[in-house]
């Protein structure tokens, strides 16, 4: 492991079901690309109910969360403006595959 500091990201998502599901496939094969490179960890949707609207999670390996933000801008969510709000959290594992990091 590299180790950097872990950071948790959440999404949330416009009600744009269109345009998420247009870009859905670049979104992915962005976060792909991070995998493949090391920086993405872990991604996927949040459930979506009544009390929370459509988002996600991410786990990032980054030096900070200024490098997190950056690397997030690329997003094709983030450039179809359908993210409306990011939150980017130090996160420390405590159990699990990345508590070696600790």
């Amino acid at each position: 492991m590299s180790g950097m500091p872990i950071f948790a990201v959440t999404y949330t998502y416009a009600d744009k079901p269109a345009v998420l599901d247009a870009f859905r496939p670049e979104h992915r094969a962005f976060l792909s690309g991070l995998l493949e490179e090391g920086t993405l960890l872990a991604s996927g949707p949040l459930a979506q109910d009544v009390a929370n609207p459509a988002g996600a999670l991410l786990l990032l390996d980054a030096t900070d969360e200024a490098a997190v933000a950056t690397t997030l801008d690329a997003d094709p969510f983030a450039r179809e403006d359908v993210i409306t709000r990011r939150t980017v959290r130090p996160w420390v594992p405590v159990f699990g595959p990345w508590a070696d990091r600790v």
